[in-house]
């Protein structure tokens, strides 16, 4: 089975298109945990495969997280797949991606830099208490993509096993029905923020995560923090840049830019 792996400011996955590569639908969840794995696969955060489109598309994404979970959308992915599909003819400078949380739109910017159009928030609430904090609770897309974004200046400071710790306590948490990724940020100057998120699916902190830094910057814009355009998002792999618009207690057109990588492509027999 043929492959490609990608990274977006550190945040890795691995490619294959489905419609060259015939994998029956049940297989994909335990397909993800193999190839994904850090030790005994090819290692990534991520599954991510191509297929025909059915809804005007120019293709259908699928992305899977690391333990098998089917994943809403992913915001670094859906840059790299949108390079992918420009990179294999898929599709052209400006790609329609289909993905289970609706329709994104990817643009090509550079060689290396892309730029998608995230889901516009369908929930928002700036304040849900949960761990003793004053949690935000943001939902990009519908079926929404769930996040819970903790302003707290000192998060940084704290021990990684503690902070480790405490993500894995509120992305289970109840006042998250739907479990969330978690994401630490603090605000280090101007339109500029410093963040970290854990993820559900891959259970641990990532390198980088899209649709965390749009939820960041929406509820960084709606707390009046941040300007809205060109927002600086800090995390551990690189630096992501979300630009939206905020209207009326509600934030629309959120477009994430950031870098892409294709770390190497390859044949795998772990199938």
């Amino acid at each position: 089975m043929k492959f490609t792996k990608m990274h977006g400011a550190g945040n890795d996955f691995i490619i294959i298109n489905a419609m060259q590569e015939q994998i029956a639908p049940e297989r994909i969840p335990e397909l993800a945990r193999v190839l994904c794995s850090r030790r005994t696969g090819i290692g990534a955060d991520g599954l991510m495969l191509t297929d025909h489109p059915t809804d005007g598309g120019d293709f259908k994404l699928l992305f899977y997280n690391a333990d098998g979970s089917l994943g809403e959308m992913c915001g670094n992915g859906a840059r790299c797949i949108a390079r992918y599909g420009y990179e294999h003819g898929l599709s052209g400078d400006k790609a329609n991606i289909e993905t289970t949380a609706g329709l994104v739109t990817g643009e090509r910017i550079s060689e290396t830099q892309y730029r998608i159009r995230l889901n516009d928030p369908g929930v928002i609430d700036l304040h849900r208490p949960a761990c003793g904090f004053d949690c935000s609770y943001i939902e990009l897309g519908n079926p929404g993509i769930p996040h819970a974004v903790v302003m707290v200046d000192d998060w940084d400071k704290k021990p990684e096993d503690e902070l480790r710790g405490l993500g894995r306590s509120l992305r289970f948490n109840p006042a998250f029905p739907k479990g969330a990724n978690v994401s630490f940020a603090k605000l280090t100057g101007s339109d500029c923020i410093k963040a970290i998120t854990y993820e559900r699916g891959v259970e641990d902190f990532t390198l980088a995560c899209g649709t965390g830094s749009g939820s960041i910057a929406a509820v960084a814009s709606l707390k009046g923090l941040v300007s809205g355009g060109d927002i600086r998002i800090q995390m551990p792999g690189g630096d992501l840049y979300i630009s939206l618009t905020e209207e009326s207690g509600r934030v629309r057109d959120i477009f994430l830019t950031g870098p892409t990588c294709v770390v190497f492509t390859g044949e795998t027999y772990l199938v």
